[in-house]
């Protein structure tokens, strides 16, 4: 099986109250770690209101990013085309992937924030076919042709990149919620897929038809959806324990809820939580919840739950929040990736056969043992030393040293 990507979603969603230019810098910080931690994307968005999503322009965060990173792949989570003119997308992308070596990925969406729409003046209708009608410019140009094209909402003449990018393919990723039409969009054009929507329990039971969405698309225009390039976003706060988990999240959860979520957003549906234990319960300790507050077992078991109910993705995207203070937030990640990672992927694996065959062979094993003891017994004064420097008694044990006790009761 192939093994799965693992990344994080920066939104960002930031409590209002510090200082912007320290999170931006906290949030590089972030990208950095994860760097060196293994982690395979990093992913930030585009949003021009709310006060708590304060990047407005992902490629210049990535650009960065790129300057203190070596290998991760660095994602627009996402541009949102209607807000563009097409021509001057493509040109922004083609400098990020030379500029961070040809690590950039593609991300687009319509808009996530209707107050986004409403201070451009663009009309929420329009917003799912603007994307679709950029993306497929976007692709001519970076296919090196000249485009001439005439829209209600850009002109193009004559329109060619004079620097490609430097990948010689570089991927396009569509973002999904709910409905139908991100799928279909990626199946429309063969291209990867992060589903946003899967950090409700509604979005994570979803999955299964989300992607036949994608692939009915896929075979209505003679494309090919892989679920190797379909990301699904997941909730988490890792501790060592869920007692410890639930403490140092609780209440940023709570807060991130009752302000963000129903005060600021006031999404359809959803009440302030009372306190932070209810914050926590109501995410994480339901039926059929898509957040884990605890260990790195619990975000295993939710792993291979989705890796089940959706039939396969390709890669686990970790959504950036606050919830716990800077310090543990890092913990947090730094644990994903030294316990869930190689537990999802088996990399350890081969140490646990490798051990249990030790010990479940260990008679096999004791003529090394006999070995040595023949030796020692050949000379009188190794007998007496080994007394004192035998097994037991050094701080790097000898798998082989011989029982000496066994021995003088054979004597």
């Amino acid at each position: 099986m192939a093994r799965l990507k693992f990344g994080a979603f920066l939104a960002p969603h930031h409590p209002i109250g510090e200082h912007p230019m320290l999170q931006f810098r906290r949030d590089l910080d972030l990208v950095e770690q994860l760097d060196s931690l293994g982690y395979d994307e990093f992913w930030c968005g585009e949003h021009h209101s709310s006060g708590w999503e304060m990047i407005a322009s992902p490629e210049m965060f990535l650009a960065a990013a790129g300057e203190r990173t070596k290998r991760i792949r660095l994602g627009t989570g996402v541009v949102s085309l209607p807000y563009h003119h097409p021509y001057n997308v493509a040109q922004r992308m083609v400098q990020l992937d030379h500029m961070t070596g040809g690590r950039a990925i593609f991300g687009s969406g319509p808009g996530a924030l209707a107050s986004d729409a409403h201070t451009l003046g663009i009309d929420p209708m329009t917003q799912r076919d603007r994307q679709d009608e950029a993306i497929g410019v976007i692709r001519r140009l970076f296919s090196g042709e000249r485009v001439t094209a005439k829209s209600d909402w850009f002109t193009m003449n004559d329109a060619a990149l004079q620097l490609l990018p430097l990948q010689e393919e570089m991927p396009f990723v569509v973002a999904s919620q709910i409905s139908p039409s991100g799928m279909t969009l990626a199946g429309k054009y063969g291209i990867g897929i992060i589903s946003l929507g899967s950090m409700t329990t509604q979005g994570l039971m979803s999955l299964q038809q989300q992607w036949q969405f994608a692939e009915d698309a896929a075979k209505k225009h003679g494309t090919k959806v892989d679920r190797a390039n379909w990301r699904v976003l997941l909730t988490w706060h890792i501790a060592e324990t869920r007692e410890q988990a639930r403490r140092e999240a609780g209440p940023g959860l709570m807060r991130w809820h009752n302000e963000y979520n129903v005060g600021t957003l006031q999404r359809p549906g959803l009440t302030a939580f009372a306190s932070p234990d209810e914050a926590v319960d109501k995410t994480a300790f339901v039926d059929g919840a898509a957040s884990v507050i605890g260990t790195p077992d619990d975000l295993v078991k939710m792993i291979k739950n989705v890796m089940q109910v959706s039939g396969g993705i390709g890669a686990v995207i970790g959504f950036v929040h606050d919830w716990a203070n800077p310090e543990n937030t890092r913990r947090s990640w730094d644990m994903v990736a030294r316990y869930v990672v190689p537990e999802i992927n088996g990399y350890i694996d081969g140490l646990r056969k490798s051990q249990k065959f030790v010990i479940e062979n260990r008679a096999i094993f004791e003529r090394a043992g006999q070995a040595v003891m023949a030796k020692i017994m050949e000379n009188e004064k190794a007998a007496e030393a080994l007394k004192v420097t035998g097994a037991g008694r050094v701080a790097i044990p000898a798998v082989n040293a011989p029982d000496l006790q066994k021995e003088a009761a054979k004597r």
